[in-house]
């Protein structure tokens, strides 16, 4: 049997002897003080005789006369024929049923210990249920019973297995084995309980500073603390799974320096409360001083972490048979996923780099018209006040909102407002893909950011603007589904900001956000419709495989084209602004190479091999849309407006309709597109009072 104790003996030969003479020897309690025993009388044999002798000699001469296991068990008085009746006991308990054993009482601890948490969290609410909802505590008091006898069951077998196990004897490997369990579960019993301390101060008082420092109501206070009491549950399961998983091996094998050990976990409670409790108490007297305490308890919180691993590193190793056991595949394992979820949770945050500019940007004069929203209808109505009404078309700003994209993300606002600021337009209008929340390629995951630092700047210009939505604004990892952005959207809009142009009801068709404006002359007769559609961002088919503009989105289009040529009796020009290309873009490029007379050629490019225009930058879904084909029909719209392909941006038109790519600000999503000038800018649509219009390439490099 291996030593079981790691004390301080005075003669680490003497120990290691002991050790050999018992290593064959079944571990029991009984042997166990039989041990400790033998080692004391060998000890205080060895102190007598180097009295007045070398130390070598003294113990070469304890050796020669307590060389045998029947003699040591003599000197420390116990019969001759001990060691030969321990060397003898063939009970000792083997190691595969041990283990089958041990595995059955931990899956009753972790029942035992679950459905007792559950049953705090029915008294939780209990609490909170007396005063806030009275009817719901007969509910609560049945659950928790019902929890209660759940954790009885379990907890009873393990009870009873303990009291069956006590008196086994354990050969090596069993004993091995249970030591190594029990050292593990009694260091994790200490950090479990530093862990309650630290949970339980830091969400008691995050949750109690907004009642404290901020102005919500004890009755909010109340509600947001008991649904997220989950946080502190999840210690107090921890600590008593760890209790009850020591217990298994405590009935077995004995802690080293058992005693010491209860001292250890009284001493880590204590620590721990005063610590957390003084953090507090300085939050609160200083909180005159303090703009947001959870800065406070966060410092206070890496520094208690490095207290408790600088115990875990020197004090813990007087309680423990082995303090440190370093297995490296492990650490691997949880050093990788410890980066993967910091990583993951590092790229959702929200960062605000920009601010310090966004803050700076002052207001770029320009007409003032009057704005209508109908809340019936979702539809906004601009009506001029001057005979011309200036569009600047934006697309792909692709802002990262990142440390990482910082410099970029700069280059980009600043490229817009100086777009906006030599137009002066009337309405911006975004073409999809403001936010780039694509991982390691922008290093973050948010894309709310991008959008309250866009609108942010939008604001301090003054301009009115309208966003349609593009593939890379709702990715799949982003910190934001589709909903969660559109309820962004809707808390930054013009009721709010009084520059966005979102509507906070939309059709009930395919897309993330399907809107109109209408554009009105002073007299309020329609001038133009402007047509905000989501051409959607990725199919369920296959990887970065492009959706499209679908059938009812097409619908909901043309019954709002006949809505307006019905109330002027008359046909009403609209435009139309989406992301990705429709496939007539495509075709139109196909024809223009052939030199069709069906297409028209007016400015732009689209960059190929030979700087020419070529099928390989016309990025359109591989699915076609009704769309262009429902506009030929209705014989309204004059002009589509998309973004998405950066390089492209030539404007052709085909079939009477002008098919337009804008100029991409993007410096951060194509690679090698920062050095890259001559694709950069925007497009200025001029509309005119009797419905014709204008269109103007703003190229970045023509701005001084």
């Amino acid at each position: 049997m291996k030593r079981h104790n790691k004390q301080d003996l005075p003669n680490r030969k003497i120990k290691t002897v002991v050790d050999m003479m018992f290593d064959d020897i079944p571990y029991s309690e009984e042997i166990s003080k039989a041990q400790d025993k033998i080692e004391q009388s060998l000890n205080a044999e060895f102190d007598k005789l180097k009295g007045d002798r070398h130390e070598d000699e003294a113990l070469e001469e304890l050796l020669g006369k307590y060389g045998r296991l029947s003699q040591m068990a003599e000197l420390a008085g116990y019969p001759a024929d001990s060691a030969e009746k321990w060397r003898g006991d063939s009970e000792a308990v083997d190691i595969r049923p041990l283990k089958k054993e041990i595995w059955h009482q931990r899956v009753r601890v972790y029942i035992t210990a679950a459905f007792c948490v559950f049953a705090l969290l029915q008294v939780f609410w209990i609490i909170y249920n007396i005063t806030a909802r009275p009817s719901a505590v007969i509910g609560n008091i049945a659950v928790m019973a019902v929890d209660l006898f759940i954790a009885s069951v379990p907890f009873r077998k393990y009870l009873r297995t303990e009291k069956a196990a006590e008196g086994s004897k354990y050969d090596t490997d069993s004993y091995n084995y249970l030591r190594s369990r029990s050292d593990k579960y009694a260091k994790r019993l200490l950090n479990s309980i530093a862990l309650l301390f630290a949970v339980l101060f830091t969400f008691f008082f995050s949750e109690l500073s907004f009642y404290i420092f901020g102005n919500s109501k004890s009755a909010e206070f109340a509600e947001n603390f008991f649904n997220n009491s989950i946080v502190i549950e999840i210690p107090v399961f921890l600590i008593l799974k760890n209790i009850f998983c020591l217990r298994i091996f405590q009935k077995r094998i004995r802690l080293p320096e058992k005693s010491r050990y209860k001292k250890h976990v009284i001493g880590i409670t204590a620590f721990s409360a005063v610590y957390w409790l003084a953090v507090t108490a300085f939050t609160v007297l200083e909180k005159k001083n303090i703009s947001y305490p959870g800065n406070v308890f966060m410092t206070a919180g890496v520094v208690f972490g490095l207290l408790i691993l600088l115990y875990n590193i020197t004090l813990r190793k007087k309680v423990t048979f082995r303090n440190i056991a370093v297995n490296k595949p492990r650490i691997a394992v949880f050093a990788a996923a410890a980066t993967a979820v910091s990583g993951f949770t590092f790229l959702q945050q929200d960062t605000w780099y920009t601010q310090s500019y966004i803050n700076s940007v002052p207001v770029v004069e320009h007409n003032t018209h009057r704005i209508d929203y109908n809340d019936d209808t979702g539809v906004y109505t601009i009506t001029k006040t001057t005979d011309d009404f200036k569009i600047l078309h934006l697309t792909d700003i692709h802002i990262g909102g990142s440390l990482y994209s910082y410099r970029k993300d700069m280059k980009a606002l600043k490229a817009c407002y100086a777009e906006i600021e030599h137009t002066h337009p009337d309405l911006v209008v975004v073409t999809g893909d403001l936010c780039f929340p694509l991982g390691i390629m922008s290093m973050s995951l948010n894309n709310t950011a991008p959008v309250g630092q866009f609108a942010a700047f939008m604001r301090n210009t003054g301009i009115p603007w309208a966003f349609t939505y593009g593939n890379h604004d709702t990715e799949t990892l982003a910190s934001a589904n589709k909903k969660e952005l559109n309820d962004v959207y809707k808390s930054l809009s013009y009721k709010t900001s009084g520059t966005l142009l979102y509507p906070y009801k939309q059709p009930d068709i395919m897309g993330r956000n399907n809107q109109l404006i209408e554009i009105r002359n002073a007299d309020g007769s329609l001038n133009t419709g402007l047509f905000m559609i989501d051409s959607n961002a990725y199919t369920d088919e296959g990887i970065n495989v492009y959706d499209y503009i679908h059938d009812d989105q097409v619908e909901w289009y043309a019954k709002e084209t006949e809505r307006m040529n019905s109330e002027a009796g008359d046909k009403v020009n609209s435009m139309v602004f989406f992301h990705i290309p429709l496939q007539e873009y495509k075709t139109a490029t196909e024809l223009y190479l052939q030199g069709s007379d069906q297409v028209k050629w007016y400015f732009g490019e689209n960059p190929g091999d030979h700087g020419g225009i070529t099928n390989d930058l016309v990025c359109c879904s591989d699915y076609p849309s009704s769309m262009f084909d429902k506009a030929l029909e209705l014989g309204c719209t004059t002009g589509f407006f998309c973004g998405h392909d950066h390089y492209n941006n030539a404007s052709i038109e085909y079939n009477g309709i002008r098919l337009t790519y804008g100029m991409s600000i993007d410096y951060l999503a194509m690679p090698g597109i920062e050095k890259e000038t001559k694709q950069r800018g925007a497009e200025l649509i001029t509309l005119h009072s009797d419905s014709s219009w204008d269109l103007k390439q703003i190229p970045l490099t023509s701005i001084t």
